[in-house]
């Protein structure tokens, strides 16, 4: 009899974007001649063109496939250098930190870079998770190994939850016990906070006293545009002897459907074996990387690598204001209403209080039947979501500009 992975059992009916997809087609199905005005507010999927410097680049790719002076197959796993190097000079040097080219790893997204690191770590370290947080930190987790059962309210035992709430600024504090793990995502999905330079610094203490990892995801770094926020967890000195990055070009360049990504795990950063020997982390990422990963292809690779052309930076910055301008039109909006706000400066998401007396979900219900709008429950990122609403600013601006007026008319 073949056996199936029973950690998987332990989860949750169903992860969270899937099951809005359900219940909204459920109400789509229900009234037919409504379902044309549904706005979907919910996943944070881009709307938006591709740059066209991408675009080209990826036109001229096809064509190099097409001879075989310039033909490509496979491709080396970490990813082909001209992108690295132009990765390492521009998303860091030019930013003043120091990574070089062989400390980063392409991949098709961080998503899958997030989930897939857990591989090279053991099973009995001690995790720490903010709450509320992207589901696929925990759900990797789940279907490890490394949490018991999930508990009456939906946290897992094992796993070590930071509360980001109104009194932090939704920034989690540096916990009272020992972690060996520790999840960070600034600016932050679902919550859009970003962390001041100090409170990052306070994490890199934590994790060195501690001899922890922090697993930085850093998806979102473009939309930071305060000149004293750090954009990388690298910015805080001793950060490469404690953290592993992981960004994405999904947003940056509304690579979404493209697939394509980055992880960045300095050479001074080990683990340690079960006698206690010092272990380079990055050369087990990369034998992981090129056992179970071909690569991201030649295509691909080579659109990411036109984002960093002077007319593909212009171009993704011009991309990044028009979803940040959305963020602040459904921002105010919000606020008129009379609810409480918080995140859409620096990051792509509005993260909302409920009407006192709602639920997430009852919130999730009332958008979507009387206006005709999706946008995502707090509960389904944890327990301490609960009471609160994210709205994704990833629409095109009439789209954003009809949500805004369905808004002020819900609540007025």
């Amino acid at each position: 009899m073949a056996r199936i992975n029973e950690h998987f059992l332990k989860l949750q009916a169903g992860y969270l974007f899937p099951e809005i997809g359900r219940r909204v087609q459920a109400f789509a199905a229900e009234h037919p001649d409504k379902a044309a005005q549904i706005i979907r507010c919910g996943i944070g999927d881009v709307t938006e063109p591709l740059p066209s410097s991408a675009i080209e680049a990826m036109h001229k790719a096809v064509d190099d496939l097409a001879t075989h002076e310039n033909f490509h197959g496979y491709g080396p796993e970490q990813g082909y250098a001209w992108l690295r190097e132009t990765i390492a000079q521009n998303a860091y040097a030019a930013h003043g930190i120091r990574i070089s080219a062989d400390e980063i790893f392409i991949s098709d997204g961080a998503k899958c870079d997030m989930g897939n690191i857990l591989d090279i770590f053991g099973a009995d370290n001690v995790i720490a998770v903010p709450d509320p947080v992207y589901p696929v930190y925990v759900d990797t987790n789940v279907m490890n190994g490394n949490t018991g059962d999930v508990q009456a309210d939906g946290t897992y035992e094992g796993l070590v939850y930071l509360p980001c709430t109104p009194e932090n600024n939704f920034v989690p504090d540096i916990p009272k016990e020992k972690v060996d793990l520790v999840y960070l995502c600034f600016p932050n999905n679902p919550t859009g906070a970003v962390a001041r330079r100090n409170e990052l610094a306070k994490w890199v203490e934590y994790a060195l006293a501690n001899d922890a990892i922090i697993l930085y995801d850093g998806a979102y770094e473009a939309f930071i545009t305060a000149p004293l926020i750090p954009r990388s967890i690298f910015d805080i000195p001793g950060a490469r002897k404690c953290a592993i990055e992981f960004r994405s070009f999904s947003k940056q360049g509304g690579f979404t459907g493209v697939r394509c990504g980055y992880v960045v795990i300095p050479q001074e950063l080990t683990g340690k074996d079960g006698q206690g020997n010092r272990v380079p982390v990055s050369q087990l990422w990369a034998r992981r990387h090129s056992t179970k990963f071909n690569g991201a292809s030649y295509i691909v690779q080579r659109g990411a690598a036109a984002l960093f052309t002077e007319k593909g930076m212009l171009e993704t910055h011009t991309l990044i204001s028009y979803y940040l301008g959305n963020a602040a039109l459904l921002a105010a909006a919000c606020r008129q209403a009379g609810l409480r706000v918080w995140g859409g400066e620096n990051a792509p998401y509005i993260w909302v209080e409920c009407p006192k007396g709602i639920s997430s979900w009852d919130m999730f219900d009332k958008m979507l039947r009387e206006a005709l709008v999706v946008i995502t429950p707090g509960s389904g990122f944890g327990s301490k979501g609960e009471g609160f609403f994210r709205i994704s600013a990833f629409n095109t601006r009439d789209n954003v500009n009809e949500v805004c007026r369905r808004i002020h008319k819900l609540f007025s």
